[in-house]
């Protein structure tokens, strides 16, 4: 157990945990994480919210709650995805610091205790960083690994390789985080865009309490393409370098052909179908990418300009932790 530092005064701590379908997962997290806080000299608070749980996680929650005064429940109206939970939740909470980690387990709630050491030390956000161990599969040790190499490469932001949504942040990030209203969000990339000052926890996630991970293919290749897009112009540059590289080509091959009239070898200048057919179809192939990187830039704008929320609250327990206003939130 972490042993607290002598003279530094309690914190009042917030925990968000987002769940998604985790009936079976949750009552053994939260008794985890309760052995893990109850030795703490803080003051804590638990934010559960349920991302539009299909199975019974909201009786759960609720059973759980009957007994936990420190518990509170935000049920959001459908799934809006795990960043969007994660802003319900961080707009909501309260406290000298505020913690986010999944309710699957595989969050250490063990490490709570040296977080609050680190921000008592002074430090603005705690990351912690992923060490994978073996059991890992190769693809998914693959993908994460490129993910990260590719956004660190393209973006401005360098984001943590190993990273995930298990931090701390302090009052004062907390509400600059809450001014950050883009649609399409990556916590963790936001995050280290503030440039707070960042102290780094390695850990090695134990197994899953139960069931499996919500994060199919297909949702980790959103998450890679909102980073993309929303932390870099790099798809932009990269069709302007195209574009470059065949005016390049197209300069290279005037000066070819003229080399014929100069010389008076009119004649050596043969009919080249596939030559143009293969220039039409690279170029046209050109063209056709770069428009469609314009375009999904261009609709990343359109869902912003539209301003909806980033969620919807169904209900909240108890009731006097009602969710502030889409504009309370937005101004921190």
């Amino acid at each position: 157990m972490i042993q607290p530092v002598p003279g530094l005064p309690a914190l009042q701590v917030a925990i968000v945990v987002p769940v998604y379908n985790e009936a079976e997962a949750v009552i053994a997290f939260h008794q985890q994480l309760c052995q893990a806080v109850d030795g703490l000299p803080h003051a804590f608070t638990f934010w559960y919210v349920n991302d539009g749980s299909t199975d019974n996680t909201a009786q759960v929650l609720a059973q759980i709650a009957q007994g936990e005064p420190r518990m509170r429940i935000i049920e959001l109206s459908r799934n809006f995805g795990h960043q969007a939970a994660l802003t319900a939740g961080l707009d909501q909470a309260e406290g000298d610091c505020v913690i986010t980690m999944d309710g699957d387990g595989q969050h250490p709630p063990a490490l709570i205790g040296e977080m609050l050491q680190q921000a008592q030390a002074g430090y603005d956000i705690v990351l912690t960083q992923r060490i994978e161990e073996r059991q890992v599969s190769a693809f998914k040790r693959w993908t994460s690994a490129l993910f990260y190499r590719l956004i660190n490469r393209v973006g401005d932001t360098h984001i943590l390789p190993g990273s995930a949504d298990f931090r701390l942040l302090t009052r004062s990030v907390v509400r600059s985080l809450r001014g950050m209203r883009e649609y399409h969000r990556l916590l963790r990339g936001m995050v280290a865009w503030m440039g707070y000052r960042t102290v780094i926890l390695p850990y090695q996630p134990p197994a899953r309490l139960a069931g499996e991970s919500k994060y199919s293919l297909g949702k980790m290749l959103r998450l890679a393409m909102d980073a993309v897009f929303s932390f870099s112009l790099a798809p932009l540059y990269f069709g302007i370098s195209v574009g470059a590289l065949f005016l390049v080509l197209a300069l290279a091959e005037m000066i070819y052909v003229l080399s014929f009239w100069v010389t008076g070898q009119q004649a050596g200048l043969a009919p080249g179908w596939s030559s143009l057919m293969f220039v039409l179809l690279v170029v046209g192939g050109s063209l056709m990418v770069t428009m469609g990187f314009i375009g999904i830039y261009v609709g990343y704008i359109f869902q912003e300009v539209k301003r909806r929320p980033l969620y919807l609250v169904r209900r909240t327990w108890p009731e006097d932790a009602a969710p502030a206003s889409q504009s309370e939130a937005r101004n921190g």
